[in-house]
């Protein structure tokens, strides 16, 4: 039986994602957006977060400038005279302060940098394991093999593959270069039949989910024979 999996066809700028038969689990769709390509929902997520927090600060700034919560308020300091008076009385108390938290954002921001161009995962998969012994697969001769297998339908001029997402979890990444005159419903056929379907049994996966892009191949336009 095949597994559900999701298919992208690229052409383009643009991908068009082809829905399988069967609604996949909420995990099993997690796992195809990873094979389509790296989220950055988190680094989103984040952006919009501090954004907000920004936003808000200045608007609660402009309130107070413009006397929203008082005309008192509003000729006042921004920071209440007490703790003006506090830093004043302890002028390296509050140079520490300062120093500690600009060395605090700066090491979230390095952070934050580092975690949005670290390189994308690429999971072993274990094919067996037992008490004293397993089975791993890495996931370099994994994508090897499939690439190996892929480029060697007819219509293919070249093909390269990877294995991205969690250990657990993991899902298949293909790019295929065509000739001019490959049918590429024929070769997306083949490729599920014979390179897919060998990798995930080969692999021990019920489900792999994979997404494709489609390329021209500029150097390889003549025909193979199978």
């Amino acid at each position: 039986m095949t597994t559900p999996r999701t298919t992208t066809q690229e052409t383009g700028p643009a991908a068009i994602e082809m829905t399988p038969a069967a609604p996949p689990s909420k995990a099993l769709r997690k796992r195809s957006l990873a094979a389509v390509g790296r989220s950055a929902t988190g680094d989103r997520s984040l952006a919009i977060l501090v954004g907000l927090v920004l936003l808000a600060a200045g608007a609660l700034v402009a309130l107070l400038s413009y006397g929203v919560f008082g005309t008192a308020r509003a000729g006042r300091p921004l920071l209440d005279p007490m703790i003006v008076d506090a830093m004043r009385s302890q002028p390296l108390l509050a140079r520490i302060i300062a120093i500690v938290a600009g060395l605090l954002l700066a090491v979230l921001g390095l952070t934050w940098a580092a975690r949005s161009v670290r390189p994308e995962r690429r999971p072993d998969v274990v094919v067996e394991s037992g008490a004293d012994t397993s089975i791993v697969v890495s996931a370099t001769a994994a994508a090897d093999a499939v690439a190996g297998q892929a480029a060697e339908l007819p219509g293919v001029g070249r093909a390269r593959a990877r294995l991205v997402g969690p250990p657990g979890a993991p899902a298949l990444r293909v790019t295929l270069w065509l000739a001019d005159d490959a049918v590429v419903s024929e070769v997306l056929r083949r490729l599920e039949s014979e390179v897919l379907v060998a990798a995930r049994d080969s692999l021990g996966l019920a489900a792999l989910p994979v997404a494709v892009r489609l390329e021209l191949d500029g150097v390889t336009a003549t025909r193979r024979v199978s």
